[in-house]
């Protein structure tokens, strides 16, 4: 039984640093051969801890003897938290309490002993990390042996482990208080997303040497973020004061094809002027040459005034020759842009000519 209570007390550092001890003794011996080799993605980890020195709250214990077993070996076991329930962005939040109360009971809450004991693991792993680089950067080569890269990697993977039981512990105060301090111009997602991030950060820079609660230093910094975000998004309103919406941009095919349509209709009734398929007199053409800036180089259309007095008629004379003109070309137009004449005039020829003789007669 004594020996089944010493296996289950040992940690999973305890067990690491077991098979590096027999390691080290391999090595001592003369096995180089037989050192594991680090992969790519440990290599490349490696590096980057080793690229920044690592940070750490410090703390007099991490100085005493045997200061490792007892933050480890003899400390209590402290109950995981189960996070299958945290979906606040599948949440909907209009749903029932009861609910959230099934999920409430499913969480961990840890005493201010407890706290302290996670926190002592989480610096005293990230000091190690600390003592190892500066080991590593007196040396000549400032490259780490084998041994102290294994060992670098394995302190900062518990640092990973034991920072991720504490926030994890403390989602639900994240989304406790992103509920609690709704923002209409924040989205719930972003704003749970930046807590989570001020509740990385907290867990990072807590002191628990201090004697406080987490959950009141983490408060603090979520309610920041919160705040920043709200700052950040308002002044980004102020740049641009409305969002991007799809359904805002022009797509009417109709409207797109009509512009086209509208743009070749130009192009062909300049034609028929510049070619005189209408057979315009010339008065005529030169009344609609200037009157829609046909001519060549003219900067922009006369006005009926203008025109009349090139050709030394009455501004009321000017628009009727217009007229006249227009309904020549759009006749043209029609039968050989459009193809659409008027089959109705066609079929009520006798009507349609007496009416045309009754109106050149008129004219």
């Amino acid at each position: 039984m004594k020996q089944a209570r010493k296996v289950r007390k040992l940690t999973p550092l305890e067990q690491v640093r077991r098979r590096h001890r027999v390691e080290m003794a391999s090595s001592a011996a003369g096995s180089e051969g037989k050192k594991k080799r680090l992969s790519l993605e440990d290599e490349r980890l490696l590096k980057h801890l080793l690229s920044d020195e690592q940070d750490f709250i410090d703390s007099p214990e991490f100085y005493e003897k045997e200061s490792e077993s007892q933050i480890y070996a003899e400390a209590p076991d402290i109950q995981k938290p189960d996070t299958t329930w945290y979906h606040p962005v599948m949440d909907d939040l209009s749903s029932s309490r009861s609910n959230r109360t099934v999920k409430s009971t499913q969480q961990v809450i840890l005493t201010g002993a407890e706290e302290r004991v996670l926190f002592y693991q989480f610096n005293y792993a990230r000091y190690r990390v600390w003592k190892l680089q500066q080991e590593i950067w007196a040396g000549a080569s400032r490259q780490p042996t084998p041994e102290q890269a294994e060992e670098v990697l394995s302190w900062h993977r518990l640092a990973d482990r034991v920072r991720e039981q504490i926030a994890e512990t403390n989602l639900a105060l994240v989304l406790a208080m992103a509920k609690r301090t709704r923002m209409s111009e924040v989205d719930f997602a972003d704003l749970v997303s930046e807590g989570n991030m001020a509740l990385l950060r907290a867990v990072d820079k807590f002191d628990a040497g201090r004697g406080y609660k987490f959950s009141t230093y983490a408060c603090r910094a979520i309610l920041k973020a919160f705040s920043r975000q709200g700052m950040k998004l308002s002044k980004y309103r102020q740049r641009f004061p409305t969002d991007f919406d799809p359904k805002l941009e022009k797509s009417n095919y109709i409207e797109s094809k009509r512009e086209g349509f509208e743009k070749d209709a130009a192009e062909e009734v300049k034609r028929i002027v510049t070619e005189n398929r209408a057979d315009l007199t010339a008065v005529e053409r030169t009344v609609i040459e200037h009157r829609f800036g046909l001519e060549s180089g003219e900067e922009k259309p006369m006005t009926l005034e203008q025109v009349g007095q090139i050709i030394g008629v009455t501004k009321e004379r000017v628009r009727q020759i217009q007229n006249k003109a227009m309904e020549k070309i759009r006749v043209t137009l029609e039968e050989s842009f459009l193809g659409s004449k008027d089959k109705e005039e066609q079929a009520d020829g006798s009507e349609a000519g007496s009416e045309t003789r009754s109106t050149v007669a008129v004219d």
